[in-house]
């Protein structure tokens, strides 16, 4: 598809026998925030982590803005660059400083220099809230604003798209809202997204697109009004009800 950041066409994934993405086919167009929804188990994360292989796939095809993702090797490091990911766990270096965290990419990667890979990080730091952390480690830091800090670090690569899986799912309640700010202004920049969320709110307000997932396959696929208001399938009507009854 035309300006599709991000395209798998029919992929399928098994673990043993279980089956648990089932002929996915989707895009994601420059600028588009499209939200993953669905039960546990459905097959979310293990979507949104083939789109950079970090789970392989067993057959089908994705795309980085318009290139086959290679299966392996340094073409599958240069393309799997140009997209950012954050995850549950926010995954920095325990024993690295924050910039260090973030500017270490940029300079090992894309060979920029200290000097200025440190420069780009202090903006970004800055622009999730968490420039004056910078000297500081990780466990010096609030979960919420470790999640920010892999934000600044995938952003560090000037990435095409990101890739955000369940963020907010291991933070305390009051920092999820400061993960889901950051991610917000992102878009409002035009960053290409998708993301795994159980944050409904944040799924209805910024999405362009809700993708509703279950049993490894896409039931339902519409603007955030109409699948809150018109779910179209009993299985996304029983999955509705069932959060809001929490």
């Amino acid at each position: 598809m035309e300006n599709s950041i991000i395209e798998l066409k029919n992929v399928n994934k098994h673990f043993g026998d279980l089956h648990v993405l089932k002929d996915i086919n989707l895009s994601v167009k420059k600028g588009e925030v499209v939200v993953i929804i669905g039960p546990s188990g459905s097959g979310k994360s293990t979507l949104c982590r083939t789109v950079n292989r970090l789970e392989t796939i067993d057959s089908g095809e994705i795309y980085i803005d318009g290139e086959l993702l290679p299966g392996e090797g340094k073409e599958l490091a240069r393309v799997r660059s140009e997209v950012g990911m954050v995850f549950q766990s926010f995954n920095l270096f325990a024993h690295k400083s924050i910039i260090d965290n973030v500017t270490m990419a940029p300079r090992d990667v894309k060979k920029i220099s200290k000097e200025q890979a440190e420069k780009e990080a202090m903006e970004l730091l800055k622009r999730v809230g968490v420039d004056s952390q910078a000297r500081k480690v990780p466990a010096q830091l609030s979960g919420g604003q470790q999640q920010r800090v892999a934000i600044a670090r995938a952003l560090a690569m000037h990435p095409k798209a990101m890739l955000f899986d369940e963020p907010t799912s291991a933070l305390d309640p009051e920092m999820i809202n400061e993960v889901l700010d950051a991610m917000t202004e992102l878009a409002g920049e035009g960053m290409t997204m998708l993301v795994v969320t159980h944050e409904m709110n944040f799924a209805r307000r910024v999405a362009n697109r809700i993708i509703f997932m279950d049993q490894g396959q896409i039931l339902e696929e519409n603007t955030p009004d109409e699948f809150f208001e018109h779910p179209k399938t009993q299985r996304a009507r029983d999955f509705l009800s069932s959060i809001r009854t929490q």
